[in-house]
């Protein structure tokens, strides 16, 4: 999938060894996006990404990621500080915007593109909070352990309930990328949530952490900081998910930054008050 802009632009679809130049321009932005997420964004959809390129220097990218038949997720929307309002982003948002066909497309906006995002169809659902700050000293307390492989079956299963889509391929990686470190509560009969933690460019990142209720992710997210004592964390919190952003603050953590979900059209019912922290602003 290739189109060019007036202006020499040349859209194309980018690989793995291209996600290097992405991440680095989105934390430039601030977005602090994990060290080694690539393999696992990549895992679910590797025609989902793409790079504007003039005279085959990148200038511009975008994430469209296909979930199923029905659901995408937009993300890594960047286009080089010097070179915007020139036409670049757009040119390259409508190329990848045909890699979705006639799914319901989902994405985190920041403030500023979000009167955008309306014109080009997208309607609010909810804003995201992410909190920052440093990692309370805990225990790791009772029924929360390290997941394995024995517990990927049903992780997969949870989030498929938490989450407007399947995403079996994105978990597989999600959850033993480098540096990445997940738990699960158990309470004897069957899972009640999960969560994961991985370095980031400037904080740890927590997500997702999804559970039954409070207790749950309370006791998650104890055993997810529980080695990060005093180091710099950071949880992106559904507004709505009132218990969520108690459990934030009650941890000392700080609003930082805020996004807006919005959807392009009705998506899959999935049990959203057990998303305490979502997986990423990238893939939703």
């Amino acid at each position: 999938m290739t189109s060019a802009a007036p202006h020499d632009l040349v859209v194309t679809q980018a690989t793995l060894a291209d996600w290097p130049v992405i991440a680095g321009w989105a934390a430039a932005e601030g977005w602090n996006p994990g060290l080694s997420d690539g393999p696992a964004f990549f895992a679910q959809d590797p025609d989902g990404f793409f790079l504007g390129r003039l005279d085959g220097e990148p200038v511009s990218a975008i994430s469209v990621v296909n979930y199923g038949a029905e659901y995408a997720f937009l993300g890594c929307y960047l286009v080089r500080p010097d070179l915007r309002g020139q036409g670049h982003g757009l040119t390259t948002w409508k190329t990848a915007l045909a890699h979705v066909g006639n799914r319901t497309v989902g994405l985190d906006g920041v403030v500023a593109q979000q009167d955008n995002y309306r014109q080009s169809g997208f309607e609010l659902a909810y804003r995201t909070i992410r909190f920052t700050g440093t990692a309370p000293r805990r225990e790791t307390p009772a029924g929360v352990r390290p997941a394995g492989p024995a517990d990927l079956a049903a992780i997969t299963a949870y989030d498929s309930a938490c989450y407007p889509a399947d995403r079996p391929r994105f978990l597989a990686e999600w959850l033993t990328g480098p540096g990445h470190r997940a738990f699960v509560r158990h309470d004897g009969a069957r899972l009640t949530g999960y969560g994961v933690i991985r370095p980031g460019h400037d904080t740890l990142r927590i997500g997702p952490l999804f559970a039954d209720t409070a207790d749950d992710a309370r006791a998650l997210f104890a055993a997810l900081t529980a080695d990060a004592a005093g180091r710099e964390v950071a949880i992106d919190v559904p507004e709505p998910n009132a218990a969520g952003v108690a459990l934030a603050e009650e941890a000392g953590l700080q609003a930082s930054f805020e996004t807006a979900r919005m959807y392009t059209g009705p998506v899959r019912g999935h049990a959203r008050h057990r998303v305490f922290g979502v997986t990423t602003l990238e893939l939703g």
